[in-house]
This record gives C-alpha cells, sequence and structure tokens, in this order.
C-alpha cells in the first residue's frame, strides 16, 4: 500500500518515490512556499500522483517556480517536460547533463521502458558553485560529477543545514560515471557537515553523525576500490 507525502523539516516534503507515485521514480522532493521548486521530477509514470501530493499538501503546484534536476538520469527527469508545460516550471541543471535532458541521449530510458519526451533547460549551471533564489528560498547547486559529469547536489539552510545530495550511493560504473571525480565529490559533501540528508533513494538521514556515517561508508568502497 502506498504512503503519503510527508514533512522532513519545515516547508521541505517527500512528494515522490517508489512507495509514493510509481515504482520507477526517485525521492522527489518538494521545497515549499510561495515559490515553490521541486528536487527532481522521477520517471514519468508517477507524475499526475505527484502532482495529487502536492495538492494534499495544500499546496498550489501553480506555484512550483523550477525544478531542479539533480542529473540526467530519467528516475529524475522523465516529468520534467510536464511540470514545465503545464505549470511553467524552469528546468534548471548543470551544464554538462543538460544536452542529455535536451535530447534523450544517456538518460537511460531504455532500461526502464519509459518514453522519454527531452525537455530544454531553462537554467544551465555552470562551475563548482551556483546559488538560486525562489522566493525566499536560497538554494546553493553544488557539482558533484562522479555519478554522472553533471551531478549536482543542493543545500538549504533552514535552522538545520539541509543537503539534496541525491544519489551518493552511485552507482558509479554507469556510463558517463567516473569514480575519481566521485572520491572528490563525497568527500566534499561530508565537508559540508549536514544536519539532514535527502538522498535519492534510500531516504532521509539525520542528525549530522548518521549523515556522515552514510557518505563516508560510500567514500570507503570507492577507497577500497
Amino acid at each position: 500500500m502506498a504512503i503519503g507525502p510527508f514533512r522532513v523539516w519545515g516547508d521541505i516534503y517527500v512528494v515522490g518515490g517508489p512507495e509514493l507515485s510509481h515504482g520507477n521514480d526517485c525521492l522527489v522532493y518538494l521545497v515549499g512556499g510561495d515559490a515553490m521548486v521541486l528536487i527532481d521530477s522521477g520517471a514519468g509514470q508517477g507524475y499526475e500522483r505527484i502532482v495529487a501530493n502536492i495538492r494534499s499538501l495544500g499546496f498550489d503546484p501553480g506555484k512550483i517556480r523550477a525544478v531542479v534536476a539533480t542529473h540526467a538520469h530519467i528516475d529524475h527527469i522523465g516529468a520534467l517536460g510536464r511540470f514545465h508545460d503545464e505549470f511553467g516550471a524552469e528546468i534548471v541543471a548543470h551544464e554538462l547533463d543538460a544536452e542529455a535532458i535536451e535530447t534523450g541521449l544517456g538518460t537511460g530510458a531504455e532500461f526502464y521502458g519509459v518514453d522519454y519526451t527531452p525537455c530544454k533547460v531553462d537554467i544551465i549551471l555552470r562551475g563548482a558553485e551556483q546559488v538560486l533564489y525562489y522566493g525566499g528560498w536560497e538554494l546553493r547547486a553544488i557539482h558533484i560529477p562522479g555519478h554522472s559529469p553533471g551531478s549536482i547536489a543542493v543545500v538549504i539552510e533552514d535552522e538545520k543545514r539541509i543537503l539534496f545530495g541525491q544519489d551518493i550511493h552511485g552507482p558509479y560504473f554507469l556510463r558517463g560515471s567516473n569514480v575519481a571525480q566521485a572520491r572528490v565529490s563525497l568527500q566534499r559533501l561530508m565537508d559540508l557537515r549536514a544536519d539532514v540528508l535527502c538522498e535519492g533513494h534510500f531516504g532521509i538521514y539525520e542528525p549530522a553523525t548518521k549523515v556522515r556515517r552514510y557518505i563516508q561508508g560510500y567514500l570507503r568502497e570507492l577507497e577500497r576500490g
């Protein structure tokens, strides 16, 4: 039986995922308020359920200002086009994954049996770090290559430091993955000393000691080769 959307902290919620929207979906996070942001969009088949979950929390999906794509794998980007076309949400992604989002090449859609509709990236992130502003929210988008060339994490400071690390678990053997870069990226995430980790598939980790232990476990795996 599917569970319902739930709060992570403050106005931050989980609105999509295997038990919330569709089995192919990553965990989809909503940063709520008057100018809302989604972190990832799921694989596409759970789009209507994600929208319904947002409404069930009392939020208007029409106020979604942006969807931040943490990387260009289908389970994270499949519904980008629908959020863009139906609600006018800006699509945000790093330049090194933008081509895959805009062409559909290298998304892995074929492995999920999903028909992906390519989507234009409205805001292209460049470099190691960039700050996004939506309403009263400040989102630090940090480039963390390794899982994919243009993978990013997002950090929000809201009394607690919330890290949307997404696919920290990898895998790091896919086409476009880079183990050496992943080691550097995971160390950078550890150095952030986040209080709460919102992972892409394996849920919420807190307090800071559990966040560090989780990231460190995968870093050690990579260091062992």
